[in-house]
């Protein structure tokens, strides 16, 4: 693969992109398409470097257009959609649960057959009763059961074993109607706080709550952006540390113990930053996208646990000096820009298990996946 990377094009438009969390050997990612065609689709994409190719496997989605999909990392087969449905004039926002077949490479002669391959189960999400639109279902980071659903403006809790679910966090309606309502935008789990933490995402703030108990916001960031904030990505190597990405073009790195000003700040894209991604082994590294079409890699060294000082012993912090002079020529900021995209580029996700590689999707269809430049890989390994 050059440094333009490997393109898979899919028929369909799609905002749907996750790594298969579960799997620890192959560079997966999952792809769903977002189309109003009565069938849509979910990739599972597999990059084989030695060949330098892309080799997929195709599941349908028959519920609908799919806008957010997320992998559960501790079950490789387990996956959550959130899509829409019509009803009536009404469209509605659901989830579900879909399960892989054990063996994949078994039901290769079923795709044959029938163009696609199977799900081993399908399960609907009982969510009716907590709202009409929901944003995204994101598994806990240890706890194969338990699930946090954002959902118009509540957060709740899902218990898979016990099929219970509870409300924890729900923010009020500015005005009398529910039409007023002003909804979460998205969450996810911290890794830190013991898992006790998820964050979700209100207007232009960040707020943690506590999910032990009802409407305990641990801490916030009040006005994080100029305006919506769209994603966030918690720091899985230094404690309170998580980006932000905003309709305001920033990226953003905050220290939730200083919510009043962020730690790392740039400005690099023209329009709305849709998703920001830290590198979960080399921290540094933080990938954002855009509807300006790009993907841009940046440097966000001096606050990353790999900065000079953050060192934990005396024998380290040595070592560090040591390599101060070669360490000053990896400076903050933009380090690359990935323009090979022609459409708003909606999601990028790292590999969960090779830390220079990633995915990018836009909404064309199109899913780049690239590598670190090797003079910057080069000069944080050596």
């Amino acid at each position: 693969m050059d440094e333009n990377g490997l393109i898979y094009g899919l028929e369909l438009q799609a905002r749907a992109l996750t790594p298969q969390y579960g799997e620890c050997n192959e560079v997966r990612f999952f792809i769903a398409t977002n189309s109003l065609k009565p069938t849509n689709q979910v990739h599972l994409l597999q990059y084989n470097e030695e060949q330098g190719n892309i080799q997929s496997k195709i599941f349908e989605h028959a519920l609908g257009e799919v806008w957010k999909l997320n992998s559960c990392p501790n079950d490789a087969r387990l996956l959550a959609s959130v899509y829409n449905v019509q009803n009536g004039a009404q469209v509605l926002t659901q989830a579900a649960l879909l399960t892989l077949p054990q063996n994949l490479d078994s039901d290769e002669n079923e795709q044959i057959k029938s163009e696609y391959i199977p799900w081993a189960q399908v399960e609907k999400l009982d969510t009716g009763r907590l709202g009409e639109r929901v944003k995204t279902i994101e598994f806990h980071p240890s706890q194969e059961q338990t699930m946090g659903c954002v959902i118009d403006n509540k957060l709740a809790i899902m218990q898979r074993a016990e099929s219970s679910t509870r409300v924890v966090a729900e923010v009020s309606s500015t005005g009398s109607s529910t039409k007023h309502m002003s909804p979460f935008t998205t969450g996810k789990w911290s890794h830190h706080h013991q898992g006790h933490q998820f964050l979700a995402l209100h207007d232009c703030s960040v707020r943690a709550y506590d999910v032990r108990d009802v409407q305990h916001c641990a801490w916030s960031i009040e006005e994080a952006h100029g305006q919506l904030v769209r994603d966030v990505d918690c720091n899985p190597n230094k404690q309170c540390h998580l980006a932000t990405g905003g309709d305001d073009g920033y990226l953003k790195v905050w220290d939730c113990r200083m919510p009043k000003a962020p730690v790392f700040a740039r400005s690099d894209h023209s329009h709305w930053v849709w998703s920001v991604r830290f590198n979960t082994f080399h921290d540094q590294l933080i990938l954002s996208s855009s509807s300006d079409c790009k993907v841009l890699l940046t440097c966000a060294g001096s606050v990353s646990s790999e900065a000079e000082g953050t060192s934990a012993s005396g024998l380290e912090s040595t070592i560090s000096a040591g390599m101060d002079d070669r360490r000053k020529l990896f400076l903050d900021g933009l380090l690359q820009t990935f323009d090979q995209h022609e459409d708003s580029v909606y999601c990028v996700e790292w590999s969960n298990v090779d830390p220079w590689i990633f995915a990018s999707l836009s909404y064309d269809g199109r899913v780049i996946i690239s590598k670190v430049p090797k003079q910057y890989k080069y000069q944080i390994i050596f």
